[in-house]
């Protein structure tokens, strides 16, 4: 029994345009106060925005392709799509990460001059943008690794303006320089923390693991609770996407004349109790297991 509903993504579609208008906006902004004042935690979060501005991008385009319908030869449709998409942002951050790592090393060996003034304008202004996006983007980042994913993009944002922010306010009260590239370094660092954790659960979702907030042996508890069902095998549980699981397996029951109850009451439980739309059960009177053990000439 499958509830059909679009993706979670779906709904934070506005959200994610205005955020990507915003972003582009001052991406450009950003860029050009790098280059002005010579910052290398201006354009480390240049480079960073630049990223989101793909992954925004990048987002839509998985929220449009995924409300595609199936096909025959995508009977799941497009979902995954969007899971594609936070797997390619969370690589694409990684390798900005390891850019802005060695550059920042290179700068602390021989450190450049730069203009505090402007930038600390550029990064206030950078911290105010990312703020308002990651604003935006709060809600839908809860039910959609795809909005999650541009959402701690943008929230990484935040950090690293912020970041960029403190380091020209030192320079403008010590004038000690090496701070840019040590909030570079910082910058690196938190885009490589807030990245993996994102990498492993696209990862897990393409390689149909147990959702991380999904327990099977709950799952099955739960199921063993019906009037009827005597033992569940073979249960699988996997992510089509963010905020739809699917579910397959295999229940032993009593009485498969029963079989509309048994399967209306099993469907409520996993719906209600565990939010998963798409099941598909297989009642049976014993595994093939025990048919196997009491046929003829088996032990």
């Amino acid at each position: 029994m499958t509830h059909a509903h679009g993706t979670a993504a779906a709904g934070s579609r506005a959200a994610l345009v205005t955020t990507l208008c915003l972003t582009a906006l001052f991406l450009v902004i950003e860029t050009a106060g790098a280059l002005l004042t010579g910052s290398l935690a201006l354009l480390a979060d240049a480079a960073h925005m630049l990223t989101d501005v793909g992954g925004l991008a990048l987002a839509l385009f998985a929220i449009w392709i995924a409300s595609r319908p199936p096909t025959p030869a995508k009977t799941y449709g497009y979902y995954r799509a969007e899971i594609l998409a936070a797997l390619v942002n969370a690589l694409v951050l990684l390798i900005v990460a390891g850019w802005i790592a060695p550059e920042a090393w290179q700068r602390l060996r021989a450190p450049r001059d730069v203009l505090a003034g402007p930038m600390l304008g550029v990064a206030a202004a950078g911290l105010v943008v990312n703020l308002i996006c990651a604003w935006l983007l709060h809600h839908g980042a809860s039910a959609s690794l795809n909005i999650r994913a541009a959402y701690l993009e943008v929230l990484g944002d935040a950090l690293s303006s912020a970041a960029a922010l403190a380091a020209a306010a030192v320079i403008l009260a010590t004038g000690w320089t090496a701070s840019d590239p040590l909030a570079s370094g910082a910058i690196a660092i938190v885009i490589a923390w807030r990245t993996w954790s994102l990498l492993k659960q696209a990862v897990n979702i393409l390689l149909e693991g147990t959702p991380a907030h999904l327990e099977l042996a709950e799952i099955e508890s739960a199921m063993l609770r019906v009037s009827g069902v005597r033992r569940v095998h073979d249960l699988h549980v996997w992510t089509l996407t963010s905020g739809r699981e699917a579910m397959s397996a295999h229940v032993v029951v009593d009485d498969v004349r029963e079989a509309d109850r048994l399967l209306e009451e099993l469907h409520h439980v996993l719906h209600a109790g565990f939010g998963i739309d798409h099941t598909t059960v297989q009642l049976e009177t014993e595994p093939p297991s025990l048919l196997q053990i009491k046929a003829p000439g088996r032990g």
